[in-house]
């Protein structure tokens, strides 16, 4: 499968650069976001109730990023009527900053958690797996926004291969507080918060794999959502 990077050069300069600039705003969003999920998970693994509310103050700004590359792909849909390829990008644009936004929802749920563990003070051994679910899943959005970047389908395939085994990584830390539950009903609270912080990682995972779909779709205009990763190649295979 080709890394499909080339640009193309329409008659009209100005829509080359509205393109250009959109893709541009996506990975200026892109890296924001990364950086939220960064600091909510370090807040998240020291209990840091400062460096936590800094990530949910600063979701406001990846909401207004949200807003306003809509926007602009709003105009350029309205101006511009592009086709084909060039549809696709603008397509692929508008549901990728969804999902950065989707994603920039699950740094603050993990923030808020950080800041209710900071007053419980729980064993930090109860976050050993979670600590390691957390850089798999910060490694699966650099992974996502670099294919994105570079619209690179053999990558977006390896992030969608990594899905199913940041799945299994998060029902692992969910049987695990269910254990310290059971043993004792004084750790409800803590454990809670590190169930519900690990569902939150779960779903940038997913978010994840949903940004390598679009991948696809804008590089060989193939729709593969709702489809596992190997009946997704064996569908483009058999284009």
């Amino acid at each position: 499968m080709p890394d499909n990077n080339d640009s193309r050069h329409h008659i009209s300069k100005p829509f080359d650069q509205e393109l250009e600039d959109i893709r541009r705003r996506i990975q200026g969003m892109g890296e924001l976001v990364e950086e939220q999920v960064k600091l909510a998970i370090k807040a998240l693994e020291d209990r840091d109730a400062h460096l936590a509310r800094r990530v949910v103050v600063n979701d406001a700004a990846v909401n207004s990023l949200e807003s306003s590359i809509d926007e602009e792909c709003t105009q350029i849909l309205a101006r511009r009527q592009p086709t084909a390829r060039d549809l696709r990008l603008v397509l692929a644009v508008i549901k990728t900053t969804v999902d950065l936004e989707r994603i920039g929802d699950e740094a603050k749920l993990i923030a808020h958690r950080a800041i209710d563990l900071s007053n419980q003070l729980p064993d930090r051994r109860r976050f050993a797996e979670q600590k390691h679910l957390a850089a798999h899943v910060g490694t699966m959005l650099r992974n996502a926004l670099d294919a994105f970047d570079r619209m690179d389908v053999e990558q977006a395939f390896r992030v969608m291969d990594d899905c199913k085994s940041a799945n299994v990584e998060s029902e692992s830390v969910m049987r695990q507080q269910v254990a310290v539950i059971v043993e004792d009903q004084r750790s409800i609270p803590a454990c809670l918060d590190i169930m519900w912080s690990t569902r939150a990682m779960e779903r940038i995972g997913e978010r994840c794999c949903n940004i390598c779909e679009y991948v696809v779709y804008y590089t060989l205009g193939k729709d593969i959502r709702h489809l596992a990763p190997d009946d997704a190649r064996n569908a483009i295979e058999d284009r």
